[in-house]
């Protein structure tokens, strides 16, 4: 099932990303055997995406529903999303899944992908499917001597202490064309995972969103 379910996905260049059981009625997750993820790193899911980019509203997340839904019914699941109201844990089931950590800017860090990927959504079965072993924890950032994300923010909103979104939102509002248009600069440090690195494009659409949430964020 989950071979059949990773196959689905690939043709809209997402990926199957793991999944836990969650414990006995835990909270939002009641009656639910299996979780699994579902996200993407690399170019795939843009080419696939790409052609619906420019449509208004909030075109990925439409998307993903239109590519999930489908797949969620055909295999007896029930789909989940970030953007769902109230939030579902995405980061915390991340951790139970694949065994990632945050990296200073706060994104999860990933072995081989580094910061280039993301969960859209989560399939929820009733069963408790066999799942594969959970990869072995790995943190990038422990043993990254140079920290390169920590010197190259222009508006110094990056720390191991935490990333201070109102600080990095005043310095787009007022002067940062330049992080809106090649993308985050301690994000495009980091090593690794570089081939995985956002294209332009992509960059430009995700920047876009982000932007969309800066006043507020600014003034936080």
């Amino acid at each position: 099932m989950l071979s059949e379910i990773a196959a689905r996905l690939r043709r809209h260049g997402l990926i199957l990303r793991g999944g836990f059981h969650p414990n006995k009625d835990e909270a939002g997750l009641d009656g639910c055997g299996t979780v699994l993820l579902v996200g993407n790193a690399g170019p795939a899911m843009w080419k696939a995406f790409a052609p619906h980019a420019g449509e208004g509203g909030d075109p990925l997340d439409r998307w993903t529903e239109h590519v999930v839904e489908p797949l969620a019914e055909a295999f007896g699941g029930k789909a989940v999303y970030p953007f769902d109201r109230p939030h579902q844990p995405f980061q915390r089931w991340a951790g139970r899944a694949e065994g990632l950590e945050p990296s200073p800017l706060g994104i999860l860090i990933h072995p081989e992908y580094g910061l280039w990927h993301a969960y859209r959504a989560a399939l929820l079965f009733a069963e408790r499917l066999d799942l594969p072993p959970r990869p072995a924890p790995d943190m990038p950032c422990e043993s990254c001597a140079e920290k390169p994300c920590l010197k190259t923010c222009p508006a110094g909103a990056v720390s191991e202490a935490a990333y201070d979104v109102a600080a990095c939102a005043a310095h787009i509002v007022r002067r940062g064309a330049d992080c809106l248009a090649i993308g985050c600069h301690a994000r495009n440090a980091c090593p690794v995972g570089a081939a995985y690195r956002y294209q332009p494009a992509e960059t430009a659409f995700h920047m876009r969103a982000f932007a969309r949430f800066l006043p507020r964020a600014a003034t936080a």
